[in-house]
């Protein structure tokens, strides 16, 4: 058997083949395209076991375009192979970590990441775009703000209507009206964008039946469902239920060493977006559902224990494996029976 090991770059990609006790057969560099890669590793004629390369902005479409081919390719994860590469070469060049990867390929020694579907993909850049652009508008009021508050006001929240009549006084005003003139209307015409998106999202996760089904959680709205159910993706991936928060980074760091064993605070690994969306819901649900569930009084009771912080975090991670649960079972929440 062989192994191959893709390093990735924008325009190149290093190419090196190996064999089973680490002899480089072939090395090459190609264009930056699945066709190309297939290429250059059947001109080797031989029988490939396994393709690696690194998690990237461009992997997960030359992975599936070399799994469109019949290739068994697998994408594995970034951080854990740079240890091993930093370890097996003192220089490194693209040569150098094509080879450290068809090794890691070779011994077995790797971490594998989840290539999304096309469809997942698409639906998270939506989200990504909606996130960035309600950064941008927040940006220009937290400058308004600061503006008015340098001139000597002392303004209300940039969410509430006292904000937006003082802003709306200010605008005539002959020193700084054309300053906050300027960020008001890009803020606005970012606010139109943001809602726009909104209704698309809303649609996608009305035609979703996962999403649909996420739905009915209290506290998860299209927002909420549509991001968990882009990062899922295959909730069949994953072994069991329990694993998804420590997925998504939700469960306490743990290190021990000789005497030494204890549990810090949450690990914040996986997707920052999915924890952020999963805490939204959380809070939504504590604060601001009318209706009580079985969620609603577990956060509740955990909360006297042990503060709101914590568990709102802990709602956060059940939210995770309750709605994996549903996603795989094909039920919906039981809010009558549950509260």
């Amino acid at each position: 058997m062989y192994y191959v090991g893709l390093d990735v770059s924008v325009k190149r990609i290093a190419v090196c083949v190996i064999d089973t006790v680490g002899k480089v057969i072939h090395e090459a560099a190609v264009n930056s395209t699945p066709e190309a890669v297939a290429a250059a590793i059947r001109a080797t004629g031989v029988d490939v076991e396994r393709i690696g390369l690194e998690a990237g902005v461009s992997s997960a479409w030359l992975a599936r375009g070399l799994l469109a081919m019949g290739l068994p390719v697998i994408v594995i994860d970034a951080t854990h192979a740079a240890a091993a590469l930093r370890a097996g070469f003192r220089n490194k060049t693209d040569r150098n970590d094509a080879r450290g990867i068809a090794d890691l390929m070779r011994v077995n020694k790797f971490r594998p990441v989840w290539v999304k579907s096309t469809g997942a993909q698409r639906d998270r850049a939506l989200l990504t775009v909606r996130e960035q652009l309600r950064r941008q508008s927040l940006d220009a009021r937290n400058t308004i703000w600061s503006i008015l508050q340098g001139e000597g006001f002392q303004p209300p929240k940039l969410a509430s209507l006292a904000f937006e009549v003082l802003l709306r006084q200010m605008l005539d005003d002959p020193n700084i009206g054309y300053l906050l003139w300027s960020l008001s209307i890009v803020a606005t015409q970012i606010d139109q964008q943001v809602a726009e998106l909104d209704g698309i999202i809303a649609a996608l996760a009305k035609a979703s039946d996962a999403c649909r089904r996420l739905m009915t959680v209290p506290g998860v709205g299209p927002l909420v469902a549509l991001t968990y159910v882009s990062a899922v993706d295959q909730p069949g991936r994953f072994r069991n239920a329990r694993t998804v928060g420590a997925h998504f980074g939700l469960t306490p760091r743990r290190y021990q060493s000789g005497e030494m064993d204890w549990s810090g605070r949450i690990s914040r690994a996986g997707d920052a977006a999915v924890r952020r969306a999963l805490y939204q819901a959380a809070n939504v649900l504590m604060h601001h559902s009318k209706r009580w569930c079985a969620l609603k009084s577990w956060a509740v009771r955990l909360a006297k224990r042990r503060g709101l912080a914590k568990a709102k975090v802990a709602l956060a991670r059940k939210l995770a494996v309750v709605m994996h649960k549903m996603w795989t079972t094909g039920e919906n929440y039981r809010l009558e029976a549950a509260a």
